[in-house]
């Protein structure tokens, strides 16, 4: 993949985390929960483009992210550099 895709009406914000530990708790613990799989995403973006957006705490130091507003998303994703790999999947 080379980009996401837009977000739907009731996602107004893309939250693309900092941290592999942060990834897999929210592929994990909540994602295959809810819809019995989860993915892991890793991926390059510019320097540049992120410093426009500061990191985020959602609950506590080890769950930072970013929050980039849905109509945001394509730039995000013009800022990608390569590709989006999947790290890891569950269930496994």
């Amino acid at each position: 993949m080379r980009e996401f895709p837009p977000r739907l009406p009731e996602q107004p914000i893309f939250y693309p985390v900092t941290t592999y530990a942060y990834a897999v708790k929210i592929a994990r613990d909540w994602n295959v929960p809810a819809s019995g799989s989860g993915f892991v995403t890793e991926f390059d973006v510019s320097a540049e483009y992120l410093a426009g957006y500061k990191i985020e705490q959602a609950g506590g130091r080890e769950h930072e992210e970013y929050w980039i507003p849905a109509e945001d998303l394509p730039n995000f994703n013009r800022a990608i550099i390569g590709h989006i790999r999947v790290v890891k999947s569950f269930p496994e």
